[in-house]
């Protein structure tokens, strides 16, 4: 997973509050999150999604927050801390091999893949174990930036998740980003 990853440094301009402006957390998540949700936050970086769905899910929920880079880890700690969240947040650092995530198969309601799928070797192999972790009817948010990724590698993106149970809701608009809802199919 070290395929091109986002140095621990520009975190801090990710989580800048200018970036509200286009990117409100609240905003984009308030449908699907809601109190008592494990949610799975993949790529959490220092936390600009996570600790705002830490909010949403209330003191009943629990995010799993998973980065490659402790530093990442570190500062979202840091941050959750000052925001009275941090008692709902468990953080996870991953290898370049695995999410490390095989444990939680089966009890995640949301999993969230914001602006960083294509920074694994293989998007398949990442889908394909964040897609384990779901519950029958959980969701899987994908946002990927535009700047990164063209369309043709994102509908590439797709396909591998449908092969993974998933399937298509819907493409909500997120400003610079190529965006799928996906839900796991019930059999």
């Amino acid at each position: 997973m070290a395929h091109m990853v986002c140095p621990w440094w520009l975190g801090y301009l990710l989580i800048s509050p200018i970036r509200k402006l286009r990117q409100h957390p609240e905003k984009i998540f308030n449908t699907y999150i809601k109190p008592g949700l494990t949610v799975l936050d993949i790529g959490c970086g220092m936390g600009y999604f996570t600790i705002p769905i830490a909010e949403l899910i209330g003191e009943t929920g629990k995010v799993i927050a998973v980065d490659l880079q402790p530093k990442m880890i570190n500062s979202l700690i840091r941050r959750a801390e000052k925001a009275g969240v941090a008692g709902r947040i468990e953080t996870r650092i991953c290898r370049n091999d695995s999410l490390g995530i095989d444990d939680l198969e089966g009890k995640i309601d949301f999993a969230l893949t914001f602006a960083v799928l294509h920074e694994f070797p293989s998007i398949p192999q990442a889908l394909a174990q964040v897609a384990k972790t779901l519950k029958p009817g959980g969701i899987l948010y994908i946002a990927e930036p535009t700047g990164h990724v063209d369309k043709p590698a994102f509908e590439k993106t797709i396909a591998a998740a449908k092969a993974c149970g998933l399937e298509l809701v819907e493409s909500p608009s997120i400003w610079k980003s190529h965006t799928a809802v996906m839900r796991k199919k019930i059999w």
